[in-house]
Formats: structure tokens, C-alpha cells, sequence
């Protein structure tokens, strides 16, 4: 699962969520922190309205939640939605060797484990995205594609 941070800052790139079964995501306010919840079919389900999407909590016994609106909410997509997103883009997703280097800073300032690298390209240019987790290089490489876009857009409108 990516990290709140990367999932706020797709969400501020303008990607719209529309939620389906099986989709992650966090309220987005306080005394909802480190709450994840899954759209489910049962328990909770996103209604259309002319007003806009509400998740709707179905007999939720654990507290009082109704339901909250989708402005509320905070998707947080899995891989395979980011590596879908990437397109014709996404080349390829592949596990860095520890041996070769490729490590990561953990908490303590340890070098740990592996780490994950996405490769896509973008107007012939090949890029990579590398992060501790698969689901954050996916995000990274999306933030890239969804800005180069926009700057694309911009260039042609200017």
C-alpha cells in the first residue's frame, strides 16, 4: 500500500477516484489516523448522488459512522491500479539487488534490505522510480507521468 503522503499527492495532480469494490482508503481527518478501510460490496459502498459520491458504512457496529463524503476520503491505490494508470508507459517492475548496492535507510539509519524500481517511458526517454516498496514506485513514476502531461498540456495551450 503507498503511503498517505504519495496517495495526497496523486489526489492533488487532479486523479479522480471513483470507488469499487476492493479499493483502499483512509479518512482524511482527524481521529482517523492509521484507519484504513476496503470498499466492499457489504459494509461499505459508494453511492452516487447529484451532490456527489458517498461511502455509506453498512451496520457498522464498531462506532457511529454513517457515512462520509468522497472529499473526505483518501484513496490509497494498490499496485496493480497504479501499474494500470502508467499504461503504455510502464516498462517494467523489478527487484533492486542489496548485493549491488541498492539499499535503503531504515528507521534507526540502517541500510536495509532491497528496494523496487519501475521503469517506464515517457516521450522516448526511459525513467526510473525507486523505493522501498513497489506500490511507492508505481506512485512515483504515476506523480512523473501525470506531471509531464500537464506540462505537456501547458506547452501546447501556451
Amino acid at each position: 500500500m503507498i503511503t498517505p503522503q504519495l496517495a495526497r499527492a496523486l489526489q492533488l495532480t487532479g486523479l479522480v477516484w471513483h470507488p469499487t469494490s476492493g479499493d483502499l482508503f483512509i479518512i482524511d481527518r482527524e481521529g482517523f489516523e492509521g484507519d484504513v478501510f476496503t470498499v466492499s460490496d457489504m459494509t461499505i459502498e459508494a453511492h452516487e448522488f447529484d451532490t456527489g459520491t458517498v461511502l455509506g458504512f453498512n451496520g457498522t457496529t464498531e462506532w457511529a459512522l454513517d457515512s462520509v463524503a468522497i472529499d473526505d476520503a483518501l484513496w490509497m491505490p494498490a499496485e496493480h491500479q497504479l501499474r494500470a494508470l502508467l499504461g503504455a508507459t510502464f516498462r517494467s517492475l523489478r527487484r533492486s539487488d542489496p548485493a549491488a548496492g541498492a539499499s535503503r535507510i531504515d528507521d534507526d539509519g540502517l541500510a536495509t534490505g532491497e528496494a523496487y524500481e519501475v521503469e517506464t517511458v515517457l516521450a522516448g526517454e526511459r525513467r526510473v522510480f525507486v523505493a522501498a516498496d513497489a506500490a511507492d514506485a508505481y506512485a512515483g513514476a504515476l506523480l512523473e507521468l501525470i506531471g509531464a502531461s500537464t506540462d505537456s498540456l501547458e506547452a501546447d495551450l501556451g
